[in-house]
């Protein structure tokens, strides 16, 4: 089994979203997955100029940067792959442009002048079944507790899916994840018991993606598990009090001290819509 990632966050082996690729393949790896992460901020990959010279020119189907940045190699790598995983930080409510600007070099390894109906009925054009059709995993990475921060990405992907035969094996949400760059911290742990939880959850769907191909849905509900442990948080915090609250003790965080003048960690990442990794 060979699973290939794409990491889009811009912060590249820096950010958050490499460390859950990293729980996600170490548990891959121990079950014998042969894991490989690409890591786009650090390549060249042009935007796509809708010049048609894929579709128009000789020879057909390639792209007019084909031999001038690093998207060619991507692509091979992804047919040489099993599964594929979409890794992107949340920016601005939405995918990175580094994964967009990704998925619009995708129009190059289809024929647009010939139409097909997708499984579920759709219409649509050829596309390359070894690049765009492969099973695939969601990975949305955010620092915001608020689901509509995040929601879009899942939802391109559904969509994704539906018209490139592509199977959804796996979503992985992960809010608050700015918390988890501190774990380290004693305080932090203790306060958030759930981190190490969550942890070892994406551990277990690593090796769930090696050995059945999929992300079973219980494993799917622990790593989008809430980090806070209070009870029913997931439906208090969609109420407007708990959401001062969760405000006050970010807003306290970033100024240095809480209310009780002790220094508060990690909660900043609940409160804030720019992903910091």
């Amino acid at each position: 089994m060979k699973i290939l990632a794409r990491n889009a966050s811009h912060r590249g082996d820096q950010g958050q979203t490499h460390l859950f690729l990293d729980l996600l393949f170490h548990g891959a790896g121990e079950a014998g997955a042969e894991c490989e992460v690409v890591t786009l901020a650090r390549l060249k990959i042009n935007r796509c100029l809708s010049c048609y010279r894929c579709q128009t020119g000789e020879p057909h189907l390639v792209c007019a940067y084909d031999d001038k940045d690093e998207m060619r190699g991507v692509l091979d790598r992804m047919a040489a792959a099993d599964i594929l995983i979409f890794a992107t930080p949340i920016y601005l409510m939405t995918m990175t442009g580094l994964l967009k600007t990704f998925l619009d070099r995708l129009y190059s390894t289809m024929n647009i002048s010939q139409g097909e109906l997708s499984d579920c009925g759709l219409i649509h054009h050829h596309k390359n079944p070894a690049i765009s059709s492969k099973p695939f995993v969601t990975m949305v990475v955010s620092s915001n507790i608020e689901r509509e921060s995040w929601k879009s990405v899942p939802a391109y992907f559904r969509t994704y899916a539906r018209f490139m035969n592509a199977p959804q094996v796996g979503v992985l949400v992960r809010n608050a994840a700015g918390l988890f760059s501190q774990m380290e911290d004693p305080e932090v742990s203790s306060q958030f018991p759930r981190l190490a939880k969550v942890c070892q959850a994406y551990e277990q769907a690593g090796r769930e993606l090696a050995t059945l191909g999929r992300v079973r849905p219980s494993t799917q509900r622990r790593t989008n598990q809430e980090i806070v442990s209070m009870p029913f948080f997931g439906l208090l915090k969609h109420l407007r009090p708990v959401k001062r609250r969760v405000l006050a003790v970010s807003d306290a965080m970033w100024s240095g001290t809480s209310e009780s003048g002790r220094a508060v960690v990690g909660e900043p990442a609940a409160a804030k819509t720019m992903e910091i990794s």
